[in-house]
């Protein structure tokens, strides 16, 4: 049984105003909690392990019964929930929660395999990328001055989850710097130079090379720019090499969630294909 609900009907309430402040990413008047919605979410950090510190519903929704114990819960009338809340639409529950704190691990695995997302503005790319670095069995998201916080709403539903179990961390120039010490490669992503020939893996002009000729099977770093501009130039400057992504259609370039997602997918590809020639086992007759 979760705690004996209490009503709320003014704005003025103070784990109201903590959870409005939540949503708008006031992390100092909100204490340093987040704020997320709907059941889907909910559930998605109670099965990731994360506590959550309260929980909101509107009146018109009855407490659900997979509601941990314990959990404070406040019962909002429809107008004070609607007013707290970041979407047009409200699903009706909400919560509080303490994000997970996540450092860089002392030692870089021989498959470490990071995205740099330096400078994305836009929460649904960063949300979209934290998904496929899930799904792609990336170590880290890593992120730069000037990215979108991965707490933002929309991130977040973007992520449908993965931010609550992908290691997302703000690095500096100095931290990135130090990681490629360590012997991890940084690889600029940047967009296929019309001039390249195309019978040649690498660019001498834009020293870009096909990400299929790239090898993406030892510790590595896949850096996404902005939306805009791409990568800096202190990025471009850094990396160990540039890769592009072959595209025989008449685009400029890709945006920056879908190249990121195909980098990382073929950076899978070629770390399970050589993983299976690594454990291939001659076949034997058997008479």
């Amino acid at each position: 049984m979760t705690a004996q609900p209490i009503l709320v009907t003014s704005r003025a309430n103070a784990r109201v105003k903590q959870l409005r402040a939540a949503f708008a990413g006031h992390a100092r008047l909100s204490g340093g909690l987040v704020a997320i919605e709907g059941e889907n979410l909910l559930r998605e950090a109670l099965a990731s392990g994360l506590p959550l510190k309260t929980i909101f519903l509107s009146e018109r929704v009855a407490p659900p019964a997979w509601l941990p114990r314990g959990v404070e819960l406040l019962v909002l009338a429809e107008e004070v929930f609607a007013g707290a809340v970041a979407t047009q639409h409200p699903q009706g529950i909400a919560a509080l929660m303490l994000p997970p704190r996540w450092e860089m691990a002392a030692k870089i695995a021989t498959d470490a395999l990071f995205l740099i997302a330096a400078g994305l503005q836009d929460p649904g790319n960063l949300g979209t990328l934290i998904r496929s670095a899930e799904a792609f069995g990336a170590t880290a998201v890593l992120t730069t001055h000037g990215t979108v916080s991965e707490w933002n709403q929309k991130a977040l539903r973007a992520s449908a989850g993965s931010v609550f179990r992908v290691p997302v961390v703000a690095i500096s120039t100095e931290e990135l710097i130090a990681l490629q010490s360590r012997g991890v490669r940084l690889l600029a992503a940047v967009a296929p130079n019309s001039e390249t020939d195309s019978n040649s893996p690498l660019d001498s002009k834009s020293n870009s090379a096909s990400v299929r000729d790239a090898d993406l099977t030892n510790p590595c770093a896949l850096m996404i720019g902005n939306e805009g501009a791409g990568l800096g130039d202190e990025f471009l400057a850094l990396a160990d090499t540039r890769i592009t992504i072959p595209t025989p259609g008449r685009v400029e370039s890709l945006n920056a969630a879908i190249a990121g997602s195909l980098l990382l997918y073929e950076a899978a590809r070629q770390r399970e294909a050589a993983r299976l020639t690594t454990y291939h086992l001659p076949l034997t007759t058997v008479l």
